[in-house]
């Protein structure tokens, strides 16, 4: 591919974890390829392989820009990827705390449903 690609896909592999790669690029087909490799070179190449901010703080950005636009599939699989970034359930509970102030109530509660529950099957498979 290009170096782009190459960063994108080792931050990627970092941040969601092989397994969560291996499958989606197992699923991958030509139809969505190009989205594929859109993602991987834009989101984890361009800005989730930056160094201005930690790994850390970029999770908590990523989760409540998630919640406060309901993205549900998204947001389980960024609280997920707490495990690699160093954000806490104290962080996440932060984060939302925030989309409940700033994108509203209804949009946190939902949100906060869905990490305690990520959480909990997080803290079983251990």
């Amino acid at each position: 591919m290009n170096a782009r690609y190459d960063q994108g896909m080792r931050t990627r592999r970092r941040v969601l974890g092989d397994a969560h790669v291996d499958r989606a690029e197992a699923n991958k087909t030509a139809f969505d390829e190009p989205f594929q490799t859109l993602i991987t070179e834009s989101a984890w190449g361009s800005v989730w392989s930056r160094d201005t901010i930690s790994p850390r703080e970029r999770s908590m950005l990523t989760i409540a820009l998630l919640a406060g636009l309901g993205n549900d599939h998204e947001l389980a699989m960024h609280i997920r990827a707490t495990a690699n970034t160093g954000a806490s359930k104290d962080d996440v509970l932060e984060a939302l705390l925030h989309v409940a102030i700033y994108a509203g109530v209804p949009r946190a509660n939902h949100a906060i449903k869905i990490a305690k529950d990520t959480l909990a099957e997080m803290e079983h498979a251990r």
